[in-house]
């Protein structure tokens, strides 16, 4: 009896330990056939959950294949040789790498981005062009004698506070534009709005650019984005030569498809153009150009476009709708600094445009810092505080609902406003600013985040 008691005890336990092995089989097996990587899909509609390693695997990819040398031509080819190298990684690693296509987020063409391309060095333009900007000395005599004077020396001292990714590059070298496309589409941004002078002609510290459109073009419609134009002050603009290069720019560069037009309320697809600096021309001057019965109108002739004034102070708003513009913009990246960067003002602003068939583009930044050329402007600098004061000023813009918001900016590495991937760096003489402890990739993701939430709550305002 003693034995087989024990020998039952024995089968119970033997039957319950192979009970418990095969539940245990079974809950592997299930858990491996559900199993997928964290970030199969794209990730989160706002991005930052993305893993930096997924995410600028193929973009180092792509720089590497992105030689200075190399030609147009062959871009599809290296595209698609970095497609089979995605999809190589994905069957070799856990978890797999998207494709180059399927990393990129739609475009919103409701972020305008504002874009520079007057930079240049030896290589692809003989000398350095705005890298080595100079020091630019206080009105007030007394106060510039306590500040340096000269210029800066690149590539390792340059114009800026912080060190772009891509080292002191030219705005020519192909390489460079289309990463700088690439960063803009993984943004989620859709237009880009290019800072122009008209042929021959530059801003005091750079060269004419106006032959560098077409390639722009080119790699903006590669990546789906679309380019608008930001008429500088150049050299007596009035309402005669506005006529004449808005002219020259619809007939040379309107027919390409990354051309931007904007669909108004009424159904037509116009191009826009935004017009730096508006207000040194009085509203009569404009008016010429930009009201029907004006001597030089551009209204209802093939040449008819929204025309975006840029608002500094309150006032303005009065002769911006007197002048026939179409719309306002604030550009500045500094909260305070005037009334139209002020986001407080903002709803203000929005309601007068309302009330006036007017529409209302808020400028957003991830901050400001202009000290490497206007040492003396300390007062002015935006600390980034990691992104927070970017995100503040997009949740700002979204308070008043508008139908476009611009973004100061991808490339001005002058004043700090950049949101291209910059990278820490320490030479001799300089310490660099940098976007740690996050990676040089942050406010492009950040952007994203923003695009995101932008468009879901355009979509509630619609209702």
């Amino acid at each position: 009896i003693l034995n087989y008691d024990i020998m039952a005890r024995f089968r119970r336990r033997t039957c319950i330990i192979l009970l418990l092995f095969i539940l245990f089989v079974c809950s592997i097996m299930m858990a491996l056939k559900t199993l997928r990587p964290d970030r199969a899909g794209f990730g989160d509609p706002f991005g930052l959950g993305l893993l930096p390693e997924l995410q600028q695997q193929p973009v180092l990819l792509d720089n590497k294949q992105n030689l200075p040398n190399r030609v147009q031509g062959d871009t599809v080819t290296r595209v698609s040789n970095l497609h089979s190298i995605a999809v190589n990684t994905m069957k070799a690693s856990m978890p797999p790498v998207n494709k180059l296509e399927e990393e990129l987020s739609s475009p919103n063409y409701n972020f305008h981005i504002f874009y520079y391309s007057w930079f240049g060095n030896p290589q692809f333009d003989g000398k350095y062009i705005h890298w080595n900007h100079p020091l630019l000395p206080h009105w007030d005599a007394k106060i510039a004698n306590n500040y340096p004077k000269g210029r800066h020396n690149p590539p390792e001292d340059i114009g800026a506070n912080f060190y772009p990714e891509l080292g002191s590059y030219s705005s020519k070298d192909p390489s460079v534009i289309e990463a700088h496309m690439k960063q803009m589409r993984s943004a989620s941004t859709g237009v880009l709005v290019l800072s122009w002078y008209p042929p021959g002609m530059a801003d005091e510290n750079g060269e004419p650019t106006d032959d560098l459109v077409p390639v722009i073009l080119d790699y903006a419609h590669k990546y789906n984005l679309k380019v608008t134009f930001h008429i500088e002050p150049y050299k007596d603009r009035d309402d005669r030569s506005m006529y004449h290069n808005v002219k020259y720019i619809i007939d040379k560069y309107g027919g390409h498809p990354a051309f931007y037009r904007h669909k108004t309320s009424t159904g037509r697809f116009l191009p826009m153009f935004y017009v730096y600096d508006s207000y040194v021309t009085i509203p009569e001057i404009w008016a010429n150009l930009l009201t029907v019965s004006g001597s030089q109108t551009i209204r209802n002739t093939p040449y008819d476009a929204l025309f975006i004034a840029l608002l500094v102070e309150e006032r303005h708003k009065h002769d911006i709708h007197r002048s026939g513009f179409d719309g306002m913009y604030t550009y500045f990246a500094t909260n305070g600094f005037s009334y139209g960067s002020s986001h407080h003002n903002w709803a203000s602003l929005k309601a007068f445009c309302d009330s006036n068939n007017l529409m209302f583009i808020p400028s957003v930044g991830p901050g400001y810092i202009d000290t490497s050329i206007r040492p003396w402007n300390n007062h002015n600098t935006r600390n980034r505080v990691n992104g927070k004061y970017y995100e503040t000023a997009f949740s700002a813009a979204l308070l008043v609902r508008p139908e476009i918001i611009s973004i100061t900016s991808f490339n001005e590495w002058h004043e700090g406003t950049q949101i291209e991937k910059a990278v820490p760096k320490r030479t001799g003489q300089v310490v660099y600013l940098d976007y740690k402890p996050h990676k040089p990739n942050i406010y492009l993701e950040l952007t994203q985040k923003w695009s995101e939430k932008y468009r879901k709550e355009q979509e509630q305002w619609l209702m």
